[in-house]
């Protein structure tokens, strides 16, 4: 599976929003657009999908902008890929096994369900709170 930007470009704007999260400080889509580097009229269709799914609230007025409905700890990068991409298999089988002539009893879609399976528990572990800490080079 291939994310596309969608999916990654709504985590890093989730990411801008929790940093504004304790303060509840509206954040602009200029600004966003402006430190991640997010065209603006893509990144309003995105924050549009963010709204509609209850992720995201919108402030009018001057002050106005975006900010997180949801605390960025019940925010998942499952739940973000999962309203971007769609639940999205590894193979076209493990939903729709008429696709397939073999799917009835198929080793390998059990094989590729198990894996989808793991990518998005995997995904659902990670919270946009988690996403905000700088990595530790460290190791």
């Amino acid at each position: 599976m291939k994310l596309s930007t969608k999916s990654r470009y709504g985590a890093r704007i989730l990411v801008e929003l929790a940093k504004n999260h304790p303060t509840g400080i509206p954040i602009q889509v200029s600004e966003i657009s402006r430190r991640q580097g997010i065209p603006m009229k893509y990144l309003e269709q995105l924050v549009r999908l963010l709204r509609l799914a209850g992720i995201v609230r919108s402030v009018r007025g001057p002050k106005g902008g975006h900010v997180l409905n949801v605390p960025p700890d019940d925010i998942s990068l499952g739940r973000v890929v999962r309203l971007f991409e769609g639940q999205s298999e590894l193979v076209e089988c493990i939903s729709s096994p008429d696709t397939c002539i073999k799917a009835t009893g198929c080793r390998f879609r059990q094989a590729w369900k198990e894996a989808t399976d793991a990518l998005y528990a995997n995904l659902d572990k990670v919270k946009i709170a988690d996403l905000m800490e700088p990595l530790d080079h460290s190791d």
